[in-house]
């Protein structure tokens, strides 16, 4: 396939992510966005989308599995959450950034000049993308490996980030899909005064989108609206 590279462009890539391609074809294509084939009609390949796609179903595959063998006193919507947290677009993005994938991208200029190497989505989704190359070229073994070593190594520090602004990340795109604020309420609270717990819910007018518990009032609602944004990405 031809492709717009340079001899050895992705050695140092492979080298932080401690991955040795067999076809750099297949690490290529994780980088072309289609934005780039639209400037560039006599590139004979593809974008990275099909790899992305690929990628999501490997990275959700590995990540549950994890969580369901190491936390066996999790209820599925608490496992359900916790996967949501650690593959949302923010989380992906800053693994993205980590490794520097933004520096390997082939984007079109449109997409050069409004910011598209430090877009947060384009950088998740070629994290997928990456991911789903790793599977292709290394096998279960190695993408797994690879997995653990970004985001399952450090997964309880990630979830942690996630919750701390799950009910902005929540209002951000309830406004921008419906023009309208969630609102929360305590459905129930038990527990001594030393102790106390509290269940909160969710709502957008009077349709619940999620719930969640916690030690006070403040973090039960940002526990309610990470299970909505996992409800609302299923």
């Amino acid at each position: 396939m031809k492709t717009p590279t340079k001899p050895n462009r992705f050695e140092k890539l492979q080298e932080a992510a401690r991955v040795k391609f067999k076809n750099i074809s297949l690490t290529k294509q994780a980088f072309i966005h289609r934005s780039y084939l639209n400037e560039h009609k006599d590139f004979r390949g593809t974008s990275n989308e099909r790899l992305e796609f690929l990628g999501d179903v490997v990275l959700s595959l590995v990540v549950s599995n994890h969580l369901f063998e190491n936390l066996p006193k999790y209820t599925e919507g608490q496992l359900t959450q916790l996967r949501a947290a650690l593959v949302r677009t923010e989380t992906l993005a800053k693994l993205a950034q980590n490794l520097k994938l933004g520096e390997y991208l082939y984007l079109s200029k449109g997409e050069e000049d409004s910011g598209g190497r430090t877009s947060r989505t384009i950088l998740a989704n070629t994290f997928e993308a990456f991911v789903g190359a790793i599977f292709l070229d290394q096998g279960q073994e190695a993408v797994t490996r690879f997995i653990k070593k970004t985001i399952l190594d450090k997964w309880q520090t990630l979830a942690k980030e996630s919750v701390s602004d799950n009910k902005s990340r929540l209002q951000e795109i309830l406004q921008r899909r419906f023009h309208k604020s969630p609102t929360y309420k305590v459905l129930s609270f038990w527990g001594p005064d030393h102790d106390r717990h509290f269940e909160v819910g969710v709502f957008l007018d009077t349709g619940q989108l999620g719930k969640g518990q916690g030690k006070n009032k403040q973090t039960a609602a940002q526990s309610a609206a990470q299970d909505a944004l996992a409800r609302l990405k299923g």
